[in-house]
Parts: C-alpha cells; structure tokens; sequence
C-alpha cells in the first residue's frame, strides 16, 4: 500500500510570512502523494476589528456568527488558501485549494450542545463525512489538495470546523487507500514536558501514558485536543501521527524528531 502524507500547518506559521514559505517549500519538496490542511491564523480576527465586526472567544475557541462566518470564509478559504497554493505552485508542487464544500469534500453538521446550557459556537460544524474517493481523484491526478478549515452541510450552510479535527478525518478517511500518516506541525518541537522548556520533547506518547500526563495535569490544555484527535486517527486506522516544529518536517516524516503517537 503507498504512503499518503497529511500535513497539518497551525495557524501561528501561517502567520509569519517567513516561517510558511520555508515550510511551504519543505512540504512542496515530499515525493510521496501528500494533501495539506492549514488553519487560519489571526488574519480573520484582524479583519474582523477592521470591519467593526465584535469577536467573541470562550476558552481559546472563536464563536462563529454569521457575519464572522463571512469573515473567516474570506480569510481562510479566500486569501490564505489561496496565496498558500500560490506559493505551492512556485515550489513545483501541483496545488488545488479547496473547502469542504468543493465537490461534496467534507459534509459536517451544525455542533449542538449536549445540555441545555451549553455554549452556542454558532456557525461551527462537527464532521460527518470525508469523500475519499474524490479525494483519491485529484492525487491520482498528481495534484495535492489544500484543504480551508470551512466544511458544509449539504443543505447550503457553510460552517466554520476545526483544522485538526479536519486533518484527522482526512487520514481516517484516506486510510482505506493508502497507508496513512498524519503530521500536526507548529511552532514547537513537540508535545513538551514542561512547557517553559521548549527542549522537553516526550518522544513517544501511548493511550497509557497519555492518560497518566492529563491525570497528572503535565499536559498543557492547549494540546489536549490536538492529541485527543491524534489518537483517534490512530484508533481508526491511520498509520502514524507525529506532533512537531513546522521547520523541521523532512525529520518529523523520517520519525527523527517530534513527538510521534503511537498505540498502546
């Protein structure tokens, strides 16, 4: 079975002008069949301020209103999608950006509360379906798809999803045809023992130890839903996830450095 690489880039290198092109051109450079999902980054909260449009964030998490909805449509599936192809296209590597919504990609319904108090994200959606097989199409097609954080629901709706969770669902999905390994890449080198030591990398986490790390409150809060994701891409089929710096990918797909989650 051949390899398929999933790369995850996190919003603060799509930030930094700087630090996405030299990842953008280390990701252009992988010879395997390769798709990329990328965040948004603080574009869209500035874009936001510039328009007088008020932003609202409950732990970390942006609520997606309408007219924020039209702001990070733009931002994420307009400018930044596009100029990330853009650049793609510069290194050789043959990009086509995408949503959700672009031949039924990524089908997701609207996230509901599952008490009557909770939180109201708005315009977020949870993922019920990646077509795969369109999907296998396009890299058939020698072309790598880069992939928005913006999904549908098949009824007209745009929703605003999770980047990681997107990333996850596409190994899943792309499992059935390919051995499958799934990259979360940011500014760190890893999953860090100790947050003000950026050096600390764990270099190999399991279900096990992982549980020990949240019991013991090791892990910084932030993370836990990037390596909950993780595991469940693991636990649905994906070969290997590996968490770590963006500027060091070429060792982070050769298993020399990050934090590599495995089973167990």
């Amino acid at each position: 079975m051949n390899q398929l690489i999933i790369v995850k880039i996190g919003g603060n290198i799509v930030d930094d002008d700087h630090a996405l092109q030299h990842f953008l051109k280390s990701f252009a450079a992988i010879n395997q069949a390769k798709i990329l999902v990328h965040g948004g980054g603080k574009l869209a909260t500035r874009m936001a301020e510039t328009m007088g449009v008020q932003q609202q964030m409950i732990e970390g998490r942006r609520i997606t209103d309408a007219e924020t909805l039209k702001i990070v449509t733009m931002v994420y599936a307009g400018y930044i999608n596009k100029n990330i192809v853009a650049q793609l296209q510069q290194y050789g590597a043959n990009a086509i950006g995408l949503t959700g919504a672009d031949a039924n990609a990524i089908l997701a319904h609207k996230r509901k509360g599952k008490t009557p108090d909770a939180i109201d994200y708005g315009f977020v959606g949870d993922i019920d379906q990646v077509n795969a097989v369109f999907f296998n199409g396009l890299i058939q097609q020698s072309l790598v798809p880069v992939v928005s954080p913006i999904t549908h629901d098949g009824n007209g709706q745009l929703l605003n999803t999770n980047a990681d969770t997107i990333a996850q669902s596409i190994a899943t999905a792309m499992s059935a045809f390919y051995e499958t390994v799934l990259i979360y890449s940011f500014e760190k080198k890893g999953v860090l023992l100790n947050i003000k030591n950026p050096d600390s990398v764990i270099p190999l986490i399991d279900a096990a130890y992982y549980n020990t790390l949240k019991t013991n409150q090791q892990i910084f809060a932030g993370m836990i839903p990037k390596l909950d994701n993780a595991f469940t891409a693991i636990e649905q089929g994906v070969a290997k996830v590996i968490i770590g710096n963006a500027d060091e990918l070429a060792e982070l797909i050769n298993g020399k450095a990050g934090t590599t989650i495995q089973h167990g």
